[in-house]
């Protein structure tokens, strides 16, 4: 999300005279608002799920259920971090607080950007939960200044760009190619869940 908010960014600075449109329709939250945040204005529908500024990492420990089951976990490692995120190890409070740091640091970058792109129509001085992580619709949305307008991508075509037609450039997947996606995403989502580890996710 912040490579694209940083294109977009820096796409707009080359062509100033172009304006650029975020629409929510659906969902707008995290990482998706992270990317909208660039544009020079955000449309979102007034039921849309808007906002989700935070971040947040998760994971399980299993090291009171390997010890009942009589299970030793036995990790090699070069570096004396190396395995901290490992859900078979007891927690370290020095890596506790490392981590907290990441994920504060990762809050701040997200916060710093979306404060750049939308500037002063943030109602953030007012609302400071606005970076809470927590999650409104679009007319709320609107109230608080994370969005501009209410509307959908036919009203931005229509009546913020002046399109008599309309062109969709999405990539289509052929039935395979939807197979193979579906089946990778599956691997790599048991295995994430295998290890008792989800990653770090803008939320």
């Amino acid at each position: 999300a912040g490579q694209v908010f940083d294109e977009i960014k820096r796409q707009r600075g080359l062509h100033p005279k172009v304006p650029v449109y975020a629409v929510i329709e659906d969902l707008g939250a995290s990482g998706a608002y992270y990317i909208a945040a660039a544009a020079d204005e955000i449309v979102a529908d007034k039921a849309s799920l808007v906002g989700s500024i935070g971040v947040t990492a998760a994971s399980f420990g299993f090291v009171d259920l390997m010890n009942r089951v009589g299970v030793e976990r036995r990790a090699y490692t070069s570096g004396a971090h190396k395995a901290f995120l490992d859900p078979f190890q007891p927690k370290n409070p020095e890596e506790t607080v490392f981590w907290n740091d990441v994920l504060k640091q990762t809050h701040q970058q997200f916060i710093q950007s979306v404060k750049t792109g939308r500037g002063d129509r943030l109602k953030d001085a007012d609302h400071p939960e606005l970076f809470s992580g927590l999650i409104w619709t679009g007319e709320q949305a609107k109230q608080l200044g994370l969005i501009d307008k209410l509307g959908d991508v036919d009203y931005v075509a229509r009546d913020l760009v002046g399109a008599t037609s309309q062109v969709d450039f999405t990539v289509k997947d052929n039935a395979f190619d939807r197979f193979a996606k579906r089946l990778g995403a599956s691997a790599a989502q048991q295995l994430s869940m295998a290890l008792g580890f989800s990653g770090v996710s803008l939320r």
